[in-house]
Order: C-alpha cells, then structure tokens, then sequence
C-alpha cells in the first residue's frame, strides 16, 4: 500500500526526508506559500499544495504521515492554527505525525549537557514559542506525534565556507559557549527511523557526537578551504545582528544517545568535521 506523508513547511530538513521516501514510493505533499515554488517541488517528486485550508484539509484526509516543518509566527503555531482541528479529527487514521522543534527550549546550561528529560526553561520567544507548540501538538488526544528538537542544522548550501570566502566571517569569543549541529541528512536518517518505528509521545534530541565552540567550527571550515583562521572577536563588543547575538544567550551539550539507542541510528556525519567536509564537496560538485 502506497504510504502518504503530508509536509506542512516543505523546507531544508523536509526535502532530505522527501529524497528517502519517494524512492521508495510514498507520495509526499508538500506546502509552500508560493507559486512560484511549484515546479521545482514537481520536478523533485512532491505533489506542491498552496498554503491554503481548503488544499490542506483534502491532503489531511489522505495523508497517514504528517510532518510539521513550519515554525511559530507571532508565538502562534501555524499549521495548529489553520488545520489543527482536521487533523484532530484524522488523529486515529494517522500512523505516525512528526513535529520538528528546537533544542532552544531548553535554554542555557552553561555548556553543561542536557537530555530530553531534562526540564526544559526556553530563554528566548522563539523557545517559548516551540515550547507552547510542543505540549500543543502533544496535547491532541490518540495523535501519534514525535518531537524532534533540533540542533544547529547545516548542510548543502548552508555551512560557514561563503562567509569564509568572502571575508566576512569572525570568530566569535564567548567563555564556556558551545552549540550541538547536525547534518540535514542525518535528520532526514533519524525522521525515517521513526516512522519505521512509532513511539508516540517521544521526544528526541537530534544533533551530533560533538557539541563545540562556533569558533572552533569556523577554524576548521577556514583549514579545509587552505585559508588563514579568521579574527577573533570578542562576543561583548563584536558587531551582530539581534538575531544572531540572541543564539548566543544558550550555552549547551546536547545529548543525542536516545536516537543512537532507541532507534538504532547511525549518523553518516557524527561531528562537525565530516559533516564540514561532505558540505565542501557538495557545493564543488554543483
């Protein structure tokens, strides 16, 4: 029987599960607010759906796999908010429902490690925000929903080597700061173990073998370029957007033995090192 995945939020970590599953013969819908997106999302497999109730509401009818890709707006869940209801009422059809949160709510543990039984103390809105839409999507009676809290995604066209490229990247100076990463393809590893394998309820962490200091990740990127390690700045009086400075209000060490142990994950990419040198060849091939 052909399996059905509906992607709410078609974006980077959905495209790598689709690439797994369409060989295989599933039929993928995926979201997208434009229409100018369509023919790509065509040429690559996936049937494109205009964020839209009415479109939403027939793919829930015939989806038995959902993946929530797209995040809060304004601290309010979109996909809950437009067909929360729909899928509510489909939650005993549905095999499996994946939710793509954040490690961010856990907050700052000044680099210590943390688990996913660790309570969870958001810092920032975007936390808080994934937070509510957590125990949301948790909280739908007979809804087989998995959480998924990501670390730091990189992956093709995503890594530090264009800013290395073109002078732009510095390596910021924090005490005891240090971010877990994950490739987008072992996501993509992890999302179809669990589908192979439902656990309702779960939570999983998903990142690497080794949280570490972004300026260490930065060197390393510059080393495998042949370039000189750019300057170090100190994170107090370096020079950053809002955005890019509130990451750094989480110190962690993100434990991801639940993925390796429950569902027998084995990374392609288990630290930043290999992870950096698929990016490289990647984007030499294109």
């Amino acid at each position: 029987m052909t399996k059905t995945l509906l992607s709410l939020g078609h974006g980077f970590s959905a495209k790598a599960l689709a690439r797994r599953l369409l060989p295989q013969g599933w039929r993928i819908f995926g979201t997208t607010r434009s229409e100018d997106k369509f023919s790509a999302l065509a040429a690559n497999g996936v049937t494109p759906l205009l964020w839209g109730r009415d479109a939403l509401r027939d793919a829930v009818q015939q989806a038995d796999h959902i993946l929530i890709s797209a995040g809060p707006k304004d601290a309010t869940d979109p996909s809950l908010e437009l067909i929360g209801a729909d899928i509510a009422e489909r939650a005993s059809h549905l095999e499996w429902v994946g939710y793509l949160s954040t490690t961010g709510v856990y907050g700052d543990h000044k680099g210590g490690w943390v688990d996913e039984d660790t309570p969870i103390d958001p810092s920032t809105k975007r936390g808080q925000a994934r937070m509510r839409a957590e125990a949301d999507w948790l909280a739908i009676p007979d809804l087989p929903v998995h959480i998924f809290r990501l670390a730091g995604i990189y992956g093709p066209g995503r890594g530090p080597f264009a800013k290395l490229r073109n002078g732009t990247a510095k390596r910021i100076i924090k005490p005891n700061q240090v971010f877990s990463r994950i490739h987008v393809e072992d996501i993509a590893t992890v999302l179809a173990a669990s589908i192979a394998q439902p656990n309702p309820g779960r939570i999983y962490n998903v990142c690497d073998n080794n949280p570490a200091p972004p300026q260490d990740v930065l060197a390393y990127a510059a080393k495998l370029l042949g370039m000189p390690a750019p300057p170090e700045v100190d994170f107090e009086t370096a020079e950053m957007r809002p955005m890019a400075r509130s990451f750094y209000s989480d110190s962690k060490s993100v434990s991801n033995k639940r993925i390796l142990t429950e569902l027998g994950v084995e990374l392609t990419y288990p630290t930043y090192q290999e992870g950096l040198r698929k990016v490289l060849r990647d984007e030499a091939e294109a």
